[in-house]
């Protein structure tokens, strides 16, 4: 496989990506000339360019260094499966995967962009190849789920080689066959998706009944589509 994305350490060197042991998002000190910051997360973040606009290089904070190690042997176990980018390598503090166009879930609810159930049947599809190689597909939700030409695609790889199911996606998979036909239409503002967020997040997940919290959000859209 070539290797044309090493051409861009020079610049990426550049750029310095600071992380916190808060967990917060990282910051960006630097600047580079055509270098466009795409996303950021708390241990790292990705970074296109205007002269190799087919590759995203995800950089690492100092402090993320084994988890760069980590995502990098994930990727390289999924090699040749079409639902994850297509990793070409890595740098000291850098991953290089291929930049994928497409629309996220989330901003899918926001914009009302309805999303086929082909992307579902997608990521189940995915998660399935991800257990094939040993690993545990978790931690995917409305953010790292791309639309792309009717089909899904599952961005961030980093979790799989934790344990333990989060059942974030299976809830979302609940969810939109219990009730996303209602609405797959309709533009759903911001503070809307990040109030079910934030309920979702304080409630006890063991003890989780999935008709009750339903209910709760239908209200919840009922009050704001007056």
């Amino acid at each position: 496989m070539s290797e044309e994305w090493r051409k861009a350490e020079s610049v990426l060197e550049r750029i310095e990506v600071v992380g916190t042991l808060d967990n917060a998002p990282v910051t960006i000190n630097g600047y580079a000339e055509g270098v466009h910051c795409i996303g950021i997360g708390t241990d790292a973040a990705v970074f296109t360019l205007d002269s190799m606009p087919e590759y995203a290089f995800k950089i690492y904070s100092e402090l993320a260094a084994e988890k760069k190690n980590a995502e990098a042997s994930v990727y390289e176990k999924l090699r040749g499966c079409p639902f994850f980018p297509v990793f070409y390598g890595e740098g000291e503090r850098y991953i290089v995967i291929s930049y994928e166009q497409g629309v996220t879930l989330m901003d899918c609810l926001l914009q009302g962009t309805p999303v086929p159930e082909q992307v579902i049947q997608d990521v189940e599809e995915a998660r399935e190849f991800v257990r094939s190689k040993g690993l545990n597909p978790r931690d995917i939700h409305l953010k790292n789920v791309l639309l792309q030409n009717g089909r899904g695609k599952v961005l961030d790889v980093s979790e799989y080689i934790k344990e333990g199911d989060d059942k974030r996606w299976e809830h979302l998979v609940w969810a939109y066959y219990s009730f996303y036909s209602g609405f797959s239409e309709a533009r759903i503002p911001s503070w809307v998706l990040d109030t079910i967020k934030n309920w979702y997040y304080r409630l006890d997940k063991a003890n989780l009944n999935l008709e009750d919290f339903a209910e709760r959000v239908n209200q919840l859209f009922s009050r704001w589509n007056k």
